[in-house]
Order: C-alpha cells, then sequence, then structure tokens
C-alpha cells in the first residue's frame, strides 16, 4: 500500500484528495500549515525520517493572487524556496514528487489553448513564484508530475463558487468581468487524476496540463452558477478594466490537456458537468 505525505492538508484540494481517496487502497498522512510548515527545512526533513514515503502531493501554496504583489516574500517563500526544499528532500528520500502549479505561469496572448512546453511568461508575482517553483523541482528531482490546473473550485474552503453562492444570494445585481477566459476546475476531478496517477505507478514523469473541458469567462461561471443553483440576481458583464486589480491575469489561459488525456487515458467531464456535481455536493 502506497504511503502519501500530503502536505496543506486542510486546503480544498486535499479535502477532496481525502474524500475521493477512499475508493483507493493508500496510506495517507494530511499534513496541515501548522503541523507541518514547507518553509522550514528542519522540520520539513524531520517529516521525511522513517516513514518511507512513496508520494508527496504538494497542496501548500501562497494563493492570495493580489496580495502576493504587496507581499511577495511571502509568497516566494511558499511557493518557490519551499518548494525547492520540498523537492531536494524528495529526491533525497526516494519520493514521487506530485506538485500543483498554475495557469499564471502564462502571459494570456495566446489564441489557442497552451501546450506544456509553450512560453511562459506570468504577469505577477504569483504566477512568477509558481513557475520559480517548476523550475526548481525539474533541477531538483528526477522523480516529479507537476500539474498545471486553473480557476478551482470545490465545496471546500474559499473559492469563486461559494463567493458567488454568497453574493448572489444576499445582493439583487452583481458585476463580472468577461473579457478574462479561461476553464474552471472542480478540484474533485483534479484530485481523481492525482489519484490515477498513483494507483497507475506511472513512471512519465513531468508537466502535465489539468482542468475540466470547455471554455468561459468568470462572468459565464457565475451566470452557470446562478442558473444551476436558482439565484436570482441580476448580473452585469464588466471589462477587467472597470475591476482593477492589484495584479494584473491573463485574458486567455484556457490549458490543452491532451497530454494527461493520452497518458492516463482520461475522459474529462465538461465544466458544466462538474459545476453541477459540486453545488449538488453544497446542497
Amino acid at each position: 500500500m502506497p504511503k502519501i505525505l500530503v502536505t496543506g492538508g486542510k486546503g480544498q484540494l486535499a479535502k477532496c484528495i481525502e474524500k475521493q481517496g477512499n475508493a483507493y487502497e493508500l496510506d495517507f498522512s494530511f499534513k496541515s500549515s501548522s503541523e507541518l510548515d514547507i518553509t522550514k527545512f528542519e522540520e520539513l526533513k524531520e517529516a521525511f525520517i522513517g516513514h518511507n514515503y512513496d508520494y508527496c502531493i504538494n497542496c501548500a501554496a501562497y494563493t492570495q493572487v493580489d496580495k502576493a504583489e504587496s507581499q511577495k516574500e511571502a509568497a516566494n517563500l511558499i511557493n518557490h524556496l519551499a518548494v525547492e526544499n520540498l523537492a531536494k528532500l524528495c529526491e533525497a528520500y526516494k519520493v514521487t514528487l506530485i506538485h500543483i502549479s498554475t495557469d499564471f505561469v502564462f502571459s494570456g496572448e495566446h489564441s489557442l489553448p497552451y501546450l506544456e512546453d509553450d512560453k511562459t511568461n506570468p504577469l505577477g508575482v504569483y504566477g512568477k513564484t509558481k513557475l520559480d517553483g517548476e523550475s526548481r523541482i525539474q533541477q531538483n528531482i528526477k522523480q516529479f508530475f507537476i500539474i498545471r490546473t486553473s480557476w478551482l473550485y470545490s465545496e471546500f474552503g474559499n473559492n469563486f463558487l461559494k463567493s458567488m453562492l454568497n453574493y448572489g444570494r444576499k445582493k439583487q445585481q452583481l458585476s463580472v468581468v468577461y473579457d478574462q477566459v479561461g476553464t474552471p476546475t472542480y478540484a474533485m476531478d483534479l484530485a481523481d487524476l492525482i489519484l490515477k496517477i498513483i494507483h497507475s505507478g506511472s513512471k512519465n514523469y513531468g508537466i502535465y496540463h489539468f482542468s475540466n473541458e470547455g471554455v468561459a469567462s468568470w462572468y459565464d461561471f457565475a451566470f452557470c452558477i446562478f442558473k444551476l443553483a436558482g439565484i436570482n440576481c441580476d448580473l452585469i458583464p464588466i471589462r477587467s478594466s472597470e475591476y482593477l486589480t492589484a495584479a494584473k491575469r491573463p485574458s486567455f489561459s484556457v490549458l490543452d490537456k491532451s497530454k494527461v488525456k493520452n497518458t492516463f487515458q482520461l475522459k474529462i467531464a465538461h465544466w458544466q458537468q462538474s459545476l453541477s456535481r459540486a453545488i449538488k455536493n453544497i446542497d
């Protein structure tokens, strides 16, 4: 039975892995940031000694995109420097690292879905620190899976779905940007992929893109949330220039999933199908 360390054990993806993991014969050790601070090397090293882990799933990350612009050191510490230490320890203890990255490593200037080897050019601190973390993994360990994903949501934690459900039930009118395009991704579906990689014992290491199928703007995403949840709120489409944020976001960050589908014989659900499942799980 494979032994698996999961960092960021209280986050939404870890919660989804825990829930979906019941279908597999796996020995999990979920560690929250208070139980295991990945920014502290000695503490991290202690977590590996004597446990003989087969996999480490790194769900720990600094994900506050706008705050990262003013908290560069904190974002860099968690998304870059700590990831480098994690990669070194996984290599030293022969542990396969599964690391979650982001569509924000791209600038959004494409008009076609991004492939894994397309040029990266992050627009802000968050994307840059995540890309730096990717680079350190590739430099320090051979057995790794980096999974870039986008617009992650679930019934757990804080995310766009839960925010829209909350605001939509309180407000009569809401404005949402329509000129940023990507793909909403249900964290349960990402958890399924991670578990499938582990269960398969695959050695096809490298970078993979994963999201649900289809394309949407944030306005489309919100519209579908309200429709499926039966929320009567007047939704107003606006440009990004009308909703200023500290960090600039890619205007187009759709990911090409051909590689992950072909490698793992994967059939991926459309984002609207998965959103319907998520809303039912909340209710």
